[in-house]
């Protein structure tokens, strides 16, 4: 039977037609579903940018419907969800990322990153502390560690707070001292709570020993040991914090006025007193000075004149209040009045107002109530500032 060469290039050509066929198709499929996704991803963003959350959200959950792997939407579609306070939902999203096989390493640890972003934001702290932990070694480390130190922060685990504050401070993120100080303090603050005072004074000494600078530790050391019926060792120990820290002097007055009077030494801190006023004026120095010297017998218009001199070198309306509630006034049955709405009009000024956030409290915190941020409070108060 004689070969034919004619069916050979007829198939050629059937096939090269089927092929070309098939690769426009394709093509065109391509180009359509390229057009899509992209058209919902900018019409989501063209919605973010004007700050329509509801209508992007609905734009990337298109683009992802279009596009299933791309990662990049499913982390916008997560953060919108936790933006909005949709948690459940951006856990969803993260927790889909991680299940993906396909994932790069990189992408799989930020999704970690972010799954634990969401439960911090839901308040699961269990949760978020778990999965924070699994980003140790990663380029999420400092950041996993910091959220972390915040988290056992709020739940009050000081001694976990300790130990990841230290691995902070030793991988160079900065200097940690102030806060190891203060977890100790805390620590105190419960042995105290549960009697256990030397572990408590344990505590401070080891405080004292990490931030000789800062002041609470001595104070609170000096409490215990007022407590436990040792004026005169408190003074010593507030003394010593009068010199570490003299920018603390307003907070450590008024304690050691009274410690002094208990251990009979108001002569001497009276003149610590004074000369720390004349270095740096301030009210609670100066009220420290006037109950020393009240308690030492000074006569009553030694408090005025204190006043009177303060008011010399500074306007201060708490000052005047103070100096007027002694003074005779020409009629004086309106006095009481009088002093009743200085007074009032004084208390906004004698309150302490943290630097970070401005929240303002009639106690001195060593953590913002408001911001959470650790010193942020000054020694002074409002109207000194």
């Amino acid at each position: 039977m004689e070969f034919d060469l004619s069916w050979i290039l007829l198939g050629l050509s059937l096939a090269f037609a089927l092929g070309w066929m098939a690769s426009r198709f394709d093509v065109r499929q391509l180009r359509m579903e390229n057009r899509q996704a992209p058209k919902a991803y900018f019409k989501g963003l063209n919605f973010l940018l004007n700050e329509q959350q509801d209508q992007a959200i609905d734009a990337f959950i298109e683009a992802v419907q279009n596009d299933p792997d791309t990662s990049e939407l499913h982390f916008a579609l997560g953060n919108l969800f936790r933006r909005r306070g949709e948690y459940e939902r951006a856990v969803r999203v993260h927790q889909h990322l991680l299940s993906r096989g396909d994932l790069s390493e990189d992408d799989r640890h930020r999704a970690q990153h972010a799954l634990a972003l969401d439960y911090l934001k839901a308040g699961l702290l269990d949760r978020a502390e778990e999965a924070l932990i699994k980003l140790e070694g990663t380029r999420f480390e400092a950041q996993a560690r910091l959220a972390l130190l915040a988290n056992y922060e709020r739940s009050r685990d000081w001694e976990h707070a300790a130990q990841v504050a230290q691995k902070l401070q030793t991988s160079g993120q900065g200097s940690f001292t102030g806060r190891l100080s203060h977890y100790l303090c805390e620590q105190a603050a419960a042995c105290v709570a549960a009697h256990d005072i030397p572990q408590a004074q344990a505590h401070l000494l080891q405080a004292v020993q990490i931030a000789p600078e800062a002041p609470r530790p001595r104070m609170d050391l000096a409490q215990i040991q007022s407590t436990l019926g040792q004026p005169a060792l408190a003074c010593d120990t507030l003394a010593d914090a009068m010199v570490a820290a003299p920018t603390a002097m307003g907070l450590i007055a008024a304690p050691l006025a009274q410690y002094a009077i208990a251990a009979h030494q108001g002569l001497r801190t009276l003149e610590q007193f004074k000369a720390a006023y004349a270095q740096a004026p301030s009210l609670d120095v100066l009220d420290a000075i006037v109950t020393l010297e009240a308690a030492s017998g000074a006569p009553s218009a030694s408090a005025r004149e204190w006043y009177a001199r303060h008011l010399e070198q500074e306007p201060s309306l708490v000052a005047a209040a103070k100096w007027i509630a002694g003074e005779k006034l020409e009629h004086e049955q309106f006095h009481p009045q009088v002093q009743r709405a200085l007074d009032h009009a004084v208390k906004p000024l004698t309150r302490y107002r943290c630097a970070a956030c401005g929240f303002e409290a009639k106690l001195h915190f060593w953590q913002c109530p408001g911001c959470q941020a650790w010193d942020s409070y000054p020694a002074r108060r409002v109207e000194e500032l």
